[in-house]
């Protein structure tokens, strides 16, 4: 991860080539290496207000990326043929670029020509003579704020190295007992502070001495106007205070106080974001972004307690896991603001610890989408959760989320094993966006109703217990069209252990519910087997004619949902068998190429029906040919 201070950019790659630039609301490009550099983004350094960026990747290529075009492309390329790259460092204000090695070597390259230089700071002629092991890898570059020709390299066994440029040789060393992790300067460019893999921090000075402190992996150091001395590091507490597994990052403010906030994943690593970008100023820091295993978290330094911002990114699309997705184009220009409002409100209301200061990543420029019209996502996800995304933009942004687990009973026993899949999990979905009514179906069979209002509200939710009833027949007489098996319908379950089966699952909350604005529940239908794995097939939603219908392998239901009645309940058995409307005898192909003539099987079939005609799902008819009898 890396942050331009000037642009307010950050830089994010992963372990598969992609790299994502973030800025404010909107600017949110998404970029991956192509050929043999598909591999992870190791090390990124910006080109401080330059509108460019440098990256290496996995096969120990560097790139050279221009974003001041729409979209971000790689100018020049690099490649390392027999060392590998270990650190980047590209001070602000130069074009040259340092490259340490895991040789230990120390490469310099000019950033407009992308060539490297001769000039190379071996390993060998920077450690102390008298020391013939090898140091390691090279895991800190940097120079000194105050003189750009002492270059500070670090090696991973703790050997430290202050190299002179002009006079190609080392000013001061100073060896570390500790594998070296990271490093970083005092702004006044008189002393640096080391952080090592044992878990201790050390401050070094010109004289050798070394104090000794609690810290591990990173650090950084810098100071604001009223000379506050920010110590920023991740990595473990003291083992006697937490487990060695626990994810932090301390803020230490010398002489005042000293605040660990733990994080829910693994840090990866962190960037101290201040106002002045360069090293020999009174920093003035205002916020750590911090890049975890599955998050991005921005924590503000400029309010008490350290809170963290809201973010307005979707940094994991994968919270729960997605089970189905809808795509509406052509909403109405009402919808997308409505969700909005609703969204934002329950944000506010349940994100009540969150910074109230604006998401400091704010740089870049875009411009609105040239589509005319709205563009809705909806995702079911595992948990049963339902998330409304905002995709007019070019972007996702979330507008709102709603929870059907609200509406159900928490669950006694609930056992997901075998394999089992959640019963909450939403298999379908089905909204009606001119008035905003929304049907569910969720991995138990259950279906839910929903109906979109701004404000809260209280009342009963209407439970339709719908069994599939078939009476049986005597003969059956399928369709001349296709031929249909049909399938027995799940086994019955008496009333005792249907309801312990329930209970078990999924039950509805009873008696009046405190509904929050957004999509309140108003119908949930429940099939007789919801205990089983009888899955919801097709659903749809029609607010014309107060209409709600949806089916599974079993049969079909047409739901009035202005008066929560069941309209229609038909088995597939029913569908295509004896009381088809319009019964027909079965003929094969041969017997009616050879036994009919011409006239005979183009006549319509109709001709003969007294009663009206009645289209089964399995006819394909012309209407025309029917005016007079339908």
């Amino acid at each position: 991860m890396a942050f331009d201070p000037v642009q307010r950019i950050l830089a994010v790659g992963d372990k598969f080539g992609s790299m994502r630039l973030l800025g404010k609301f909107g600017v949110d490009a998404h970029v991956k290496h192509e050929g043999e550099s598909a591999c992870a983004v190791n090390l990124i350094e910006f080109l401080v207000n330059e509108g460019c960026l440098v990256t290496a990747t996995a096969d120990d290529t560097l790139h050279l990326w221009n974003f001041h075009t729409k979209i971000p492309k790689v100018v020049q390329s690099l490649k390392f043929q027999r060392e590998r790259i270990s650190r980047l460092h590209l001070p602000i204000g130069t074009k040259w670029l340092y490259i340490g090695t895991e040789k230990g070597n120390t490469h310099i390259a000019h950033v407009d020509s992308f060539t490297l230089s001769g000039y190379v700071i071996n390993w060998n002629k920077a450690i102390d003579p008298i020391r013939k092991t090898h140091p390691g890898a090279v895991v800190h570059l940097s120079d000194n704020p105050l003189d750009a020709n002492k270059l500070l390299i670090g090696f991973e066994s703790g050997q430290l190295v202050l190299w002179d440029m002009r006079g190609k040789c080392a000013e001061f060393r100073w060896l570390s007992q500790e594998p070296l992790s990271s490093c970083s300067w005092h702004h006044e460019g008189k002393h640096f502070i080391t952080s090592h893999t044992d878990g201790s921090l050390s401050k070094t000075n010109k004289e050798g001495k070394t104090e000794s402190c609690n810290s591990i992996q990173k650090v950084e150091v810098k100071t604001n106007r009223i000379g506050d001395q920010f110590t920023i590091f991740s990595g473990g507490l003291p083992t006697e205070k937490c487990s060695p597994k626990s994810h932090c990052i301390t803020v230490m403010v010398q002489g005042k106080s000293t605040t660990v906030l733990e994080m829910e994943h693994s840090v990866v690593d962190f960037v101290t974001m201040c106002e002045s970008p360069w090293g020999s100023d009174l920093q003035e820091p205002y916020a750590v972004a911090v890049l975890l295993q599955n998050d991005l978290v921005l924590i503000d330094l400029l309010t008490p307690g350290y809170p963290t911002f809201e973010s307005p990114y979707s940094m994991d699309l994968h919270e729960s896991q997605i089970t189905c997705c809808t795509y509406l184009a052509d909403c109405p220009s009402d919808l997308v603001p409505a969700f909005y409002s609703v969204g934002r409100s329950a944000a506010t209301n349940r994100r009540s610890g969150y910074s109230e200061r604006e998401w400091p990543i704010n740089g870049g420029e875009w411009q609105p989408t040239s589509c005319s019209y709205s563009e809705i996502i909806l995702t079911g996800h595992q948990d049963g959760s339902i998330k409304f995304w905002d995709s007019s933009a070019g972007t996702l942004q979330v507008l709102y989320k709603l929870k059907t687990s609200k509406i159900f009973e928490k669950p006694r026993v609930r056992s997901l094993d075998n394999g089992e899949e959640d019963p909450l999990a939403i298999s379908m979905l089905s909204l009606c966006a001119e008035s905003r009514k929304l049907c569910v179906a969720c991995n138990c069979g259950y279906v839910v109703l929903f109906k979109f209002r701004r404000a809260e509200s209280t009342g009963d939710i209407v439970v339709l217990d719908i069994p599939f009833t078939m009476e049986t027949f005597t003969e059956f007489e399928g369709s001349p069209e296709c031929e249909f098996i049909p399938k027995s319908l799940p086994k019955t379950v008496d009333s005792t252990e249907s309801d312990k089966k329930n209970c078990s699952l999924l039950k509805v909350k009873t008696g009046p519910q405190r509904k929050p604005p957004g999509f309140q529940a108003q119908l949930v239908c429940v099939p007789s087997w919801a205990c089983g794995s009888v899955q919801i097939t097709a659903l749809t939603i029609n607010s014309n004619y107060g209409l709600m219908a949806y089916g599974n392998e079993y049969g079909l239901t047409i739901v009035d949902i202005v008066k929560k009645a069941c309209v229609l309940n038909l088995c597939t058995q029913e569908i295509y068998g004896a009381q088809d409307p319009y019964s027909r005898t079965p003929r094969s192909p041969k017997r009616l190429e050879n036994s009919q003539s011409k006239d005979d099987s183009l006549r319509s079939p109709s001709i003969d029906q007294v009663r009206p005609v009645f289209i089964t799902t399995t006819d394909v008819l012309d209407f025309s040919t029917y005016n007079n009898q339908i």
